[in-house]
Formats: structure tokens, C-alpha cells, sequence
């Protein structure tokens, strides 16, 4: 069987080529380089804003009808 990844792979392989001799370059030119701590796997949700865009119109769902309301319905219907 073919791996699909193997295109991908020699894809990749010039520019990790490009990179590593960039990083040798680097360090003989007496650079430095770190590891540092790595970020958060699920890093904290966006802070929700506390003002309201008073342009923006409120999507509200109607109150259902009333125990009242529905039996004045029912008595126009009736009539009707």
C-alpha cells in the first residue's frame, strides 16, 4: 500500500532542509537559542464584553399566554 503521506513528506523535506541550515548558520555566527515553556493546551475562552452595542436589536422570546387569555380564545372561537 502507498502512503499518502509520502508526497507530503518530500513536500516538507526542502524547506526543513532550509531551516536546518539556517539554525547552523545561527549558532555559528555564535547565536543562542531556547526552549521555552510551552502554551496552554485549552487556553482560557475570550472574555465576554460587558457593554451592549445599543445599535443592536434584541432577539426576545414572547411570554407564552396566560391561563386567562386562553380561555378569552377559546370563548371568541366559540362564538365565532
Amino acid at each position: 500500500m502507498i502512503s499518502n503521506l509520502k508526497s507530503d513528506i518530500e513536500f516538507r523535506r526542502e524547506k526543513a532542509l532550509e531551516l536546518s541550515s539556517q539554525v547552523r548558520r545561527h549558532l555559528a555566527a555564535g547565536g543562542k537559542f531556547s526552549i521555552g515553556d510551552s502554551p496552554a493546551i485549552n487556553p482560557d475562552p475570550a472574555k465576554r464584553s460587558e457593554t451592549i452595542d445599543p445599535t443592536s436589536i434584541l432577539k426576545r422570546r414572547k411570554p407564552p399566554i396566560t391561563r386567562a387569555e386562553r380561555e378569552a380564545l377559546r370563548k371568541l372561537a366559540e362564538a365565532l
